[in-house]
């Protein structure tokens, strides 16, 4: 499957969060007005800025898609770490307003027992979510996108937050009614924390960050590649779903242009067959073995 295919295929999971936030966003709100419930709105408003944060990965994924041009040698595959921290901005922006609109709730003690209809509207939500999460995480494996796991991390704190919401619904209902606007700030914590790991993970991709142990990996994999003596220098970099690798390799210094470029062949084979990267710069350099 190409790039283009797999970043084709990530689009339907962004379609699918797209509409999912739609409809439980304004079920939520409306619900939320007429049983009297913090918890419950808060749920929604969060759902509300999802539809935008998803919107931006699904722009992500489809400048993702753009070829080479005069401009951007390598793609346009960054775009999707670019919508990753958009999204995280819109998250934790959201995330913040409700934390502070439920503790001046809370504070001036404006609470009321919400309605049950509230609770079932919650689990329900959650359930849905949870589908979406499940589906989402699926998909982002098998495009490997990181805007798309970033959508599906944020699928799962939805789920969450209307299963926190779920319980500061009920706990008001046994006269704790304090527990539905404390359930809101909860909620506005969890959508903070999950804005912070996607910013993170975004940030570390496009400032050149890779996993070491990955790294480490893919070099000892390498060393495995017959005509490989040793290997003096590796690097490698995300670009989106893709990796650029640079490596320098040691071999016979005997062999002669051809036979060594034999071996670097070899080894852009096996990187592609076993790590999927289609772009690897290697220097070859002849093996001393003082």
């Amino acid at each position: 499957m190409s790039n283009n295919q797999r970043l084709k295929q990530g689009e339907k999971g962004a379609y699918l969060s797209i509409s999912a936030y739609l409809l439980l966003a304004m079920a939520k709100i409306i619900i939320a007005h007429i049983g009297n419930s913090e918890a419950l709105k808060a749920d929604g408003l969060n759902n509300t800025t999802d539809v935008i944060a998803s919107i931006a990965v699904l722009i992500g994924l489809k400048i993702s898609r753009k070829p080479p041009d005069q401009d951007h040698h390598y793609g346009h595959s960054r775009a999707e770490s670019i919508a990753s921290m958009v999204a995280a901005f819109i998250m934790i922006t959201v995330g913040l307003d409700v934390i502070w609109n439920t503790l001046m709730k809370l504070t001036q003690g404006e609470s009321a027992t919400p309605d049950m209809i509230t609770a079932y509207t919650a689990v329900l939500s959650a359930v849905i979510m949870f589908g979406v999460y499940r589906y989402n995480l699926y998909l982002s494996k098998k495009v490997e996108s990181s805007a798309l796991h970033a959508q599906a991390q944020d699928n799962l704190s939805d789920a969450l937050v209307s299963i926190g919401a779920f319980a500061g619904i009920i706990g008001a209902q046994y006269g704790f009614i304090w527990l539905d606007p404390l359930a809101g700030v909860v909620v506005g914590v969890i959508i903070c924390k999950t804005a912070i790991e996607v910013f993170r993970d975004a940030a570390h991709t496009l400032t050149d960050g890779f996993d070491e142990k990955e790294l480490e990996e893919i070099k000892k994999s390498i060393g495995h590649v017959p005509g490989v003596i040793g290997i003096n220098d590796i690097k490698a970099r995300k670009h989106g779903n893709q990796i650029l690798l640079e490596v320098t390799i040691e071999v016979n210094p005997n062999l002669n242009v051809e036979e060594s470029h034999k071996i670097t062949e070899n080894v852009e084979e096996h990187l592609e067959k076993k790590y999927g990267v289609n772009h690897a710069h290697i220097h070859i350099e002849p093996h001393d073995p003082h």
